[in-house]
């Protein structure tokens, strides 16, 4: 049995959708036998786990992590994606089969020119901001057709940013095999067939430069030690442990000052009102992104969510680990009064805050320690955060009264409202077919109140 499951746990990775959506089948027939127990849920969330739509250090699927979070009773749990919606419809559905709340956004680099002689969250690259867009409920984007026949709109922006991102990839690979020589790569055929649905990202590109060095080199320790200029020791020691010697790879070969590094420009990334338009369009919400308070930018913090807020941003999203999780104690003071302080900025200025872990790379928490002490002060506040969205989506996704809607705009006409509003909605709604069951029984449009009254009668 325990052999049965870990291979149903292992399908759930698929690349063949068909066979994850059976793999999960599988599983929650063993549930209602009584041969997996599940255990109750607990009230904490991550609301940021990249899949293998973009990247996920442990190979997840959308409905893997809507299974990780039943079987180990998280409450809430939401995906997050670089440049696509691929995985937002699948993650949904799983989600209601296993009765967990689910959020799902995407995630993206965009360039602000008021900030353009300062670096903000991206490392190394002024004026270039990790962006999000939260809450979406669908994958599908809404299209329009330009004079020419082709997309426009947001479709044609989305369309955009994944074919600038594809563009820097083999711009990237072309050259680094320069420099390789030997284990030059092909990006179509030993890079994309990687990815599930073709949107590759660094970390796929360094895993097929690791691969082609094993397979094609007589000594792989030799070569990385040359061409990364490490020492032999350093590389041997990594060198079977796939995640940290790719880490190693992308830091030698693709970072700032690397030989396939090309500083970005203005024209590089889409603006962050080009972002915001695609997830306005969808319904989502646009949300700013915060790394630790460190940068020149984020020292401006006020500033930033200012001009933030006036393009649309009406969320905060945080890493809270690399926040406080800190092994140096200096280190750790500094950048955990900046978690306290842009925490309590983002209270005053009416901005929900989304938490989680991103999963991106092997080894980061499945989940935050939400009873660390050092974020006992936050922790309230972080799961506000993860019942507002889930809050928003639910309803948008049952009566069409999401954030963004008319109805929304009407009833609730300030943010400070909606966030009241969203989150009280969210901590009442049940999870999965259940809680959609309650909300499609009621009638079109109504009130606030009532939606909550209805609610708190379930």
């Amino acid at each position: 049995m325990e052999q049965n499951i870990r291979a149903l746990e292992k399908q759930l990775n698929d690349f063949d959708a068909g066979a994850r959506a059976e793999a999960l089948t599988g599983l929650l027939d063993l549930v209602n036998q009584g041969a997996i127990e599940l255990p109750p849920t607990n009230d904490v969330a991550n609301m940021h786990c990249h899949t293998f739509f973009s990247y996920n250090g442990y190979g997840y699927s959308p409905t893997a992590l809507a299974w990780l979070a039943r079987r180990e009773g998280y409450k809430l749990m939401g995906i997050v994606d670089f440049d696509v919606l691929d995985g937002v419809d699948e993650f949904l559905v799983a989600a209601d089969r296993v009765a967990v709340r689910p959020s799902t956004g995407m995630e993206t680099r965009a360039f602000m020119p008021e900030f353009a002689d300062r670096e903000i969250n991206s490392p190394g690259e002024p004026g270039v901001t990790y962006h999000m867009g939260i809450g979406f409920t669908s994958s599908h984007v809404p299209e329009e057709e330009s004079e020419t026949g082709s997309l426009s709109g947001a479709a044609g922006i989305l369309a955009d940013m994944r074919e600038r991102a594809a563009d820097r990839n083999r711009d990237q690979v072309s050259r680094i095999n320069d420099y390789l020589d030997v284990v030059a790569i092909d990006y179509q055929r030993d890079v994309l067939p990687l990815t599930p649905s073709g949107n590759a990202t660094e970390r796929h590109i360094c895993a097929a430069y690791v691969r082609a060095a094993a397979q094609r080199t007589t000594d792989p320790v030799a070569f990385w030690s040359k061409k990364l200029n490490a020492p032999r020791e350093k590389v041997a020691a990594i060198i079977d442990d796939g995640p940290a010697i790719q880490n190693l790879v992308r830091s030698g070969l693709m970072k700032a000052g690397s030989v396939g590094y090309v500083k970005p420009g203005p024209a590089t990334f889409p603006s962050v009102e080009e972002v915001n338009q695609v997830i306005v369009a969808c319904g989502a919400l646009p949300c700013i992104t915060w790394l630790d308070g460190t940068s020149e930018g984020e020292q401006a913090a006020e500033e930033l969510f200012g001009l933030m807020i006036e393009k649309g941003g009406v969320a905060l999203n945080i890493v809270p680990d690399r926040n406080w999780n800190i092994s140096d104690p200096q280190e750790k003071q500094i950048k955990l009064q900046h978690l306290y302080d842009v925490v309590n900025l983002a209270l005053e200025l009416d901005l929900p805050i989304n938490v989680g872990t991103e999963m991106n790379a092997f080894g980061k928490p499945l989940i935050d320690d939400f009873s660390a002490p050092e974020l006992a002060p936050v922790r309230d506040t972080f799961l506000d955060g993860a019942y507002f969205i889930y809050g928003h989506t639910a309803l948008a996704r049952s009566l069409d009264l999401g954030y963004q809607s008319a109805w929304a705009k009407g009833h609730l006409p300030t943010r400070a409202d909606r966030n009241r509003f969203y989150t009280q909605a969210g901590r009442l709604i049940l999870p999965g077919i259940a809680g959609r069951a309650v909300l499609k029984g009621m009638a079109a449009e109504p009130e606030p109140d009532v939606i909550l009254a209805r609610l708190r009668e379930q």
